[in-house]
């Protein structure tokens, strides 16, 4: 007789693991190789943002209410529910926050609203702490259904409400490096740029072309110059002339150490973190005008319709002749517009204030970048266009920069957008990244390329409900949108430009698409609709960049003694480049929230246009036209339960029918705020 069978195991033995990403208001997400599954806030087992997870499945009180029974997986967006069976990995072994004195213990308040805790120290291991100090607490016990979380204040950052205390707790949070090694710092001070010996080596003298460099006005590092050579026939050639970084920062040195930790220079709102030692990035390697300076030169020979027929990489000596701000060479391309000569641009131009080192301009300086940037519009729209008939997606864009007093105070919010001037420099950049990746990748060089991969079917599938209601699919082909066709994608965004719901659309659809990342494999980019892409253009604010100059540098001059050392690193810096990038836009964006929300406590009380950003449970976020936002809270919009449908990005009121949805315009009033919150409330008009 057969043996009888044993009841089996009807899950997996092995639990599911992936990263939790919290929301502020306390549930969270974790992506696994399994999928998306969604973690309510009473699920987490004393698990943190960041943390790596275990997971397993979790059942849903089907009990009526608010997120739960059926509106409430419909709310979770369909998604699993799991619940944290325990941590792996702790992503915060420290954490910033405002010391609150509770006798006989210091109570740390994380400045991180994504954690979900406060850390209690002993207070007479710390009487001097005052209340209200920002310190750094080494955490001890995490948090569990019995004990709460435990640490010991290592820092003392400052006091709460000093100058720039708000960005220095930004800086503590994310762990961003802000002092060199003396070795580093050595190794820049004692960096030259030696033209005779450049010369000497095979560097092409080329300080007589007419190179120039339009940044920002307040940029200090210049890495990127242009030139500007009409030859016969109609065709010209287009110098992108990049610092040449390689030679100051050669493999496994004291600043390459330093730089390879950051892998890239962060932009705070009041400072900047470099990459290299101010030596290098502003002075030594920057290509400030009047100077000499090493570049690696690419010349793109260009044809009367602006497309590709030869490119040239070699290493040269330039002198940049110019420095204009952006605004300086929108006032070239403004005046060759409407008609006007070069003297009337030269007039516009010293009207605009005299950007950091600039020198002044000559007539012939003048008259030179009035016919350059009228060349180089035209490459711009033409280059725009083939992108376009490629495939290439382009979204409209907003960047807010707020403008401080010396104290550190906020006192203005410029809102900047594309031109004429920064389209042109962007189109030279793309043209020069995708030229040396071109070469690296047909020569079989080792490199590191920016790679963006088509959206998944998923994400582009949440967007057909959406398209249905407003009609588009009598319209658009939604198949081919939602195999990510980009074509398609390009009619969607035609067809919605100017309608009501425009931003609702292009917002869905670029949130949809996939991070581009850096990988040691050239598999194309998608937005740009280019099968080879490369970061070449700023080696001295980006690590990957670095790489490739070194990379593009054997490919001239042949292999070096660590050339195979390199080679075997580009996994691991690809990926540690990827993580970095997204830590400095992170802080970056967080310390230009934290000083408009700062900007706006002046305006408590007022209204202002707005568009909805974001709907939750808990209520709606609204984006002002300065790009500040804050929240409605649910409770501000009356006594009536409002449901969440995620799939279609609204509320709805259940007895007024009200509906608040993605995009759609309101008027607020801001509201006073929660003391030490840093976020701004909102009620509706």
């Amino acid at each position: 007789m057969g043996r009888k069978r044993t009841s089996t195991r009807r899950t997996p033995k092995a639990r599911p693991r992936g990263v939790l990403e919290l929301a502020p208001d306390g549930f969270g997400f974790v992506t696994t190789a399994e999928g998306e599954f969604f973690v309510p806030a009473s699920k987490l087992a004393g698990a943190c943002h960041g943390d790596v997870v275990e997971i397993a499945p979790a059942k849903v009180n089907t009990t009526a209410g608010p997120g739960k029974g059926k509106q409430g997986q419909k709310q979770l967006g369909q998604r699993p529910t799991a619940r944290v069976l325990r941590v792996v990995q702790r992503a915060h072994d420290t954490l910033i926050g405002r010391y609150e004195v509770a006798d006989p213990f210091g109570v740390v308040v994380p400045e991180d609203p994504r954690i979900p805790f406060d850390v209690f120290t002993m207070r007479s291991e710390n009487p001097d702490i005052p209340h209200g100090a920002i310190v750094r607490v080494r955490m001890v016990e995490y948090p569990s259904r019995n004990t709460a979380a435990t640490g010991v204040v290592e820092e003392v950052l400052g006091m709460e409400g000093e100058p720039g205390m708000d960005i220095e707790a930004i800086i503590a949070r994310h762990k961003l490096e802000t002092q060199f090694s003396q070795a580093a710092l050595a190794e820049a001070a004692s960096a030259q740029v030696d033209v005779d010996g450049a010369l000497a080596c095979g560097y092409k003298d080329e300080r007589s072309r007419f190179a120039f460099t339009v940044d920002p006005f307040d940029a200090r590092d210049f890495d990127d110059s242009l030139s500007i050579e009409k030859l016969e026939g109609g065709s010209i050639k287009l110098g992108i002339h990049i610092a040449d970084v390689s030679h100051y920062v050669p493999w496994g040195g004291a600043i390459d150490a330093d730089a390879r930790k950051r892998a890239t220079s962060v932009y705070l709102v009041d400072r900047v973190l470099p990459m290299l030692p101010e030596a290098l990035s502003n002075e030594v390697c920057s290509l400030v005008p009047g100077q000499p300076r090493r570049a690696f030169t690419v010349d793109v020979m260009l044809d009367a319709g602006f497309k590709v027929s030869s490119v040239d990489c070699h290493l040269s000596i330039i002198e940049s002749k110019a420095r204009l701000s952006y605004e300086q060479a929108q006032c070239y391309i403004d005046a060759h517009l409407h008609g006007e000569a070069w003297h009337d641009a030269a007039k516009l131009v010293k009207e605009q204030p005299m950007p950091q080192g600039a020198l002044p301009l000559s007539e012939g300086a003048h008259e030179h970048l009035f016919d350059a940037l009228a060349t180089l519009k035209r490459f711009a729209q033409a280059r725009a266009k083939m992108r376009e008939a490629a495939g290439g997606l382009d979204f409209e864009t907003r960047e807010a920069k707020v403008q401080l007093d010396v104290e550190g105070h906020p006192t203005d919010v410029v809102v900047r957008s594309r031109t004429a001037a920064t389209s042109c420099v962007e189109e030279a950049m793309i043209l020069a990244n995708e030229c040396v990746a071109e070469r690296l990748r047909n020569a079989q060089t080792p490199g590191i390329f920016r790679v963006h991969e088509a959206p998944s079917i998923d994400s582009l599938s949440a967007l057909v409900p959406i398209l249905q209601e407003f009609g588009y699919d009598k319209q658009l082909n939604l198949a081919d949108l939602v195999t990510g066709n980009p074509h398609a994608a390009q009619q969607l965004l035609a067809l919605v430009r100017g309608r009501a719901e425009a931003p609702l659309i292009s917002n869905l659809l670029l949130r949809a698409q996939q991070r581009a990342v850096y990988k040691p494999d050239c598999e194309g980019h998608y937005g740009l609709a280019l099968e080879a892409y490369c970061h070449f253009t700023s080696p001295i604010r980006r690590y990957p960049d670095l790489v490739v100059h070194r990379m593009l540098r054997t490919h001239v001059l042949g292999k070096t003694e660590s050339y195979q050392a390199e080679c075997d690193s580009l996994p691991w810096l690809a990926e540690h480049s990827s993580k970095m990038e997204r830590i400095a836009e992170t802080a970056a964006r967080e310390s230009q929230e934290t000083k408009l929300v700062e900007y706006m406590q002046q305006f408590i009380g007022q209204d202002f246009e707005g568009i909805v950003s974001g709907v939750a449970t808990y209520g709606l976020f609204v984006q002002l036209d300065n790009t500040a936002e804050g929240l409605v809270p649910i409770r501000s919009l009356g006594n009536e339960y409002f449901s969440l449908d995620v799939a279609a990005y609204k509320l709805t009121g259940q007895d007024t029918g009200r509906t608040f949805r993605l995009g759609q315009r309101v008027r607020v009033r801001i509201q006073p705020g929660q003391p030490h919150s840093r976020k701004l409330e909102f009620s509706l008009l």
